[in-house]
């Protein structure tokens, strides 16, 4: 970091920290703010959500030897009983930020030393858009296929993925744009725990016609933990609000459908989704020779009389669109095989839901 002698110059880049009890990986987390080699002018501004425990008094330490490298620190926070959540922490750390760029970091997260720089230069060129990167998981062994998915999409793939239960294509730790597209997307959904806020703001940033982008360098390591925010949604909430998405993006195109999966996953889009939505279903499709012979799912719940009968084909045998309710890298290939075969184009002819 270059010391930057006018202090009165708005900073070029903010790095957006909300902390909440996270001593344990604070000093590493800053620094690696330390260790940017990005030269230009960034400020680190922390919003501290009622913490407990020394969180405050590392913060304190860091912001001098920070300030001594020439990177601004604003510090907020409250001290209540309990914590207002991540959306309100993230808005009010953006609030008290001046940078023309944000670059979102979590608390128990750690930037490798050209992530800033190598980010800027892509929002500088995709000023309507969301960059992230590729990640590098620790402890290495968990969430191996979220890991996978996280570095391996391919680029069309980041907006033809986004109807999946693994949420945004690029995730929130790695998220960096410009201050004037938040503006124009955010705030933050500020429902407290138990609601995605980061889903809620990448649906309304695709809504807002956003890109997505992906630095395809490992500029993050990415940590899990049992106390990690995300463990705090409930799946339900996710899945109403990710059909809500799909019913409003995907389905409006499509005269009819087939929902690939005639097992639990796949009767429980066709049950989720609205009466409409459920009348363009022309089929469930599948390989499981017993789904198959049955021959039609009865859907019991139905107001409707006669009740609907939507028949279970071979998956050879059904028409596109799909809708697909297989969760990917689990069957050793097999799936991916099977979709391969009929030469299908991904966004047009199928969407994957699992």
């Amino acid at each position: 970091m270059q010391a930057h002698g006018d202090r009165a110059a708005a900073p070029h880049v903010s790095i957006i920290l909300p902390v909440y009890n996270a001593e344990l990986w604070l000093d590493e987390c800053l620094e690696s703010v330390l260790q940017q080699d990005f030269e230009g002018s960034m400020e680190l501004s922390v919003f501290n959500d009622a913490s407990k425990d020394k969180s405050m008094t590392i913060i304190e330490k860091w912001k001098v030897k920070l300030e001594n490298s020439g990177v601004l620190v604003v510090i907020g926070g409250h001290d209540s009983p309990s914590p207002r959540g991540v959306g309100y922490s993230k808005n009010q750390a953006i609030a008290q930020s001046s940078g023309s760029y944000l670059c979102f970091l979590d608390s128990d997260d750690v930037m490798m030393p050209q992530r800033v720089r190598l980010q800027l230069e892509a929002a500088a060129q995709h000023p309507t858009s969301i960059v992230g990167c590729q990640v590098r998981r620790d402890p290495p062994n968990s969430t191996e296929r979220y890991t996978r998915w996280i570095n391996q999409l391919a680029p069309d793939q980041l907006l033809t993925q986004v109807f999946t239960s693994n949420g945004p294509t690029v995730i929130m730790p790695t998220w960096f744009c410009s201050r004037a597209w938040f503006s124009y997307v955010g705030p933050f959904d500020e429902g407290g725990q138990g609601e995605p806020e980061d889903l809620l703001f990448f649906y309304s940033h695709l809504r807002k016609g956003g890109g997505v982008i992906r630095v395809d360098q490992s500029l993050l390591l990415y940590r899990y933990h049992p106390n990690a925010a995300t463990h705090s949604v409930l799946e339900t909430t996710i899945w109403t609000h990710r059909v809500r998405f799909l019913e409003e993006r995907a389905l409006p195109h499509w005269a009819t459908f087939t929902i690939w999966n005639a097992g639990r996953q796949g009767r429980r889009l066709y049950r989720s989704l609205t009466a409409g939505m459920r009348r363009k279903v022309v089929a469930f499709c599948d390989v499981d020779e017993n789904k198959i012979r049955k021959g039609f799912y009865c859907h019991e719940d139905s107001q409707e009389r006669p009740k609907p009968r939507v028949p279970i084909l071979h998956f050879r045998a059904a028409r596109p669109p799909f809708v697909i309710c297989v969760k990917l890298d689990l069957t050793g290939g097999a799936f991916e095989d099977n979709l391969r075969s009929l030469h299908l184009q991904e966004g047009r002819d199928f969407l994957h839901f699992s």
